[in-house]
């Protein structure tokens, strides 16, 4: 995806473990190099064919010290990126914390990109469609959504089921969902980067299938949140570095209200998911990224399904997250898609819709953001439809007409012609 510069070869011995866990195993990302020094803009060479120029040689030697200079200043505002992303990542990885150093298309910004709900089981429509047509990424998802979603630095989304072979079904729940973790391989084509365990089908085959789902997203490399072995594995935030930035990102799940949920909570002793109805444990996960990141983005399970308006607790948990120090807020589970808003400054996603999930026709969508040091510089919505089977990027009136209904349930703010959003008239 990016092109290298050599100079990372001399960076290699003092950061060569790109990301570690807890227990200091190596974890690889989308682009695990460290830095892309193609985008710090080298100069190019005058005189392609090395003949002398009409500056003589006084003009040809000012030539050069200029180039000299411009290639000095441009080498010296690499290395203090990479000084500061190694600090950085140092710091985070003494710590024991999820940490990822990331090699970014841009030497100015991070950007990410978030789906909603995907389902791999082979059971369910989507993957028998897959499968009839041949397991052909390209027949799945249209070329410029397949772009995107690879051309992020990092691109995020729900992981609805576990990954796994064993296990039994949960009694008495309507859907149960469960993939071979084969089909794994698909995230990779996908270009997924960080998928979010907190929801209510991660436990639909119980612990032994969770664990599964935990052992195949780290065999290919994959960080997840809102999920893990016990409790305090549940609650650590992921964070990536890159361009001088430390990014965090922290996932729960409000869902199965009921008092003896179906979807197990994470104990200290037990594996399970972050859950959110009280919001102490989440505020406390914030907390902790708040104190040791420059962005924090919240990744959320919540919501009413199949309600196109927010519900109470939507409502209720939104403003104290926001207040708690989150700098971004992404909703799933109503499986349709829900209002844009901005809550205490803070911009709010309620509901990314369904993105590969079931055979329904739903408009849906891709959500790209870029980060740079001063916070959130853009925000673009990018019209999306799931239809039999697949998943394609809208363009012309099918786009309008998503863009428009979109404006009609978000007053709050601006979304133009193109996507991009102002929070905040």
């Amino acid at each position: 995806m990016f092109v290298v510069s050599l100079l990372i070869v001399l960076f290699a011995g003092s950061a060569a473990m790109l990301a570690y866990s807890e227990a200091g195993a190596p974890k690889t990302a989308k682009s695990p190099l460290v830095m892309n020094f193609d985008s710090l803009g080298q100069t190019q060479d005058t005189d392609s064919a090395g003949e002398q120029t009409d500056t003589g040689e006084a003009g040809s030697a000012a030539v050069q010290d200029t180039e000299a200079d411009s290639q000095e200043q441009t080498t010296g505002a690499a290395d203090e990126m990479l000084a500061e992303n190694e600090r950085l990542f140092a710091e985070a990885a003494a710590k024991g914390e999820n940490v990822y150093l990331l090699d970014c298309a841009d030497s100015e910004r991070v950007t990410f990109a978030f789906a909603g709900d995907i389902l791999l089981d082979d059971a369910y429509a989507m993957m028998f469609r897959y499968r009839s047509r041949g397991s052909d990424i390209n027949d799945t998802f249209s070329a410029d959504l397949l772009e995107r979603m690879r051309g992020a630095d990092v691109f995020m989304l729900n992981n609805e089921f576990p990954f796994s072979k064993r296990g039994t079904p949960t009694e008495g729940k309507t859907f149960t969902f469960r993939a071979n973790p084969d089909n794994i391989e698909m995230y990779a084509q996908l270009g997924v980067d960080i998928v979010s365990l907190a929801n209510n089908h991660a436990y639909d085959f119980g612990k032994e299938a969770l664990l599964d789902t935990f052992t195949t997203l780290e065999t290919a490399g994959i960080p997840y949140v809102g999920a893990g072995r016990d409790l305090n594995e549940a609650k650590k935030p992921v964070y990536f570095i890159a361009n001088g930035m430390k990014i965090g990102i922290v996932s729960a799940t409000q869902i199965e209200r009921n008092a003896v949920p179906d979807t197990k909570e994470a104990t200290m002793t037990s594996p399970g998911v972050l859950r959110c109805m009280d919001p102490s444990a989440l505020l406390e996960v914030i907390a902790e990224a708040k104190a040791s990141s420059d962005f924090v983005i919240l990744y959320i399970h919540w919501g009413t399904e199949s309600q196109e308006s927010t519900d109470w607790l939507q409502d209720k948990q939104a403003p104290i997250y926001a207040e708690a120090g989150v700098d971004l807020i992404i909703g799933d589970h109503p499986h349709c898609l829900q209002k844009l808003d901005v809550v205490s400054g803070v911009p709010v996603v309620y509901s990314l819709g369904n993105y590969w999930f079931n055979s329904k026709t739903q408009n849906t969508c891709l959500v790209e953001v870029g980060i740079n040091k001063e916070g959130m510089e853009y925000f673009r919505f990018v019209p999306c439809i799931q239809e039999d089977c697949r998943t394609r990027h809208l363009e012309g009136a099918e786009k309008e007409s998503v863009l428009d209904y979109m404006r009609g349930l978000s007053p709050n703010v601006e979304i133009d012609k193109e996507g991009y959003v102002t929070f905040g008239r």
